[in-house]
């Protein structure tokens, strides 16, 4: 958290830390291949990255996603739209073989999403993210080309 140096915009300063958790359309357990986990763990970096959202924490389960983000200015509904849209096209890029396989040409993320305000309970927050199955302890930039 960054209390100490609020974000700043033109006219309002603040921070607004989310829980989220995005899970996979049909309950797939795609999150325990290896290699489509840390892709779309480093896909979610650089999509909150791209937008401005700063990541805290993220842990992965067999078939969703849970997260601390500061999405700034943006709505929830447009900080869900924008990063789940960014994961999924680049991941059906980097995997096609997992949409033909799991999701019959369909999407990836169940329509349903839950995001809401962490408020006080930041430590509650953040060790439910860590107990998740493959929780990441360290949030940092990786190349995908790692894992392709």
């Amino acid at each position: 958290m960054r209390k100490e140096n609020p974000t700043r915009y033109s006219s309002a300063v603040g921070e607004a830390w989310m829980h989220f958790s995005f899970k996979v359309r049909y309950c797939h357990n795609i999150f325990d291949i290896f290699g489509v986990r840390n892709a779309a763990k480093a896909l979610l970096i650089q999509a909150c990255k791209k937008y401005g959202v700063i990541l805290a924490k993220v842990g992965f389960d067999s078939n969703h996603v849970h997260g601390r983000i500061d999405i700034n200015n943006f709505s929830r509904p447009q900080a869900a739209k924008m990063l789940r849209g960014y994961i999924a096209r680049k991941l059906f890029i980097l995997f096609p073989q997992i949409k033909k396989e799991y999701f019959w040409g369909s999407g990836l993320w169940n329509p349903a999403y839950y995001m809401n305000s962490v408020g006080k309970d930041i430590d509650f927050i953040d060790n439910y993210i860590m107990k998740q199955k493959y929780a990441i302890k360290e949030v940092t930039q990786i190349k995908l080309t790692a894992f392709c």
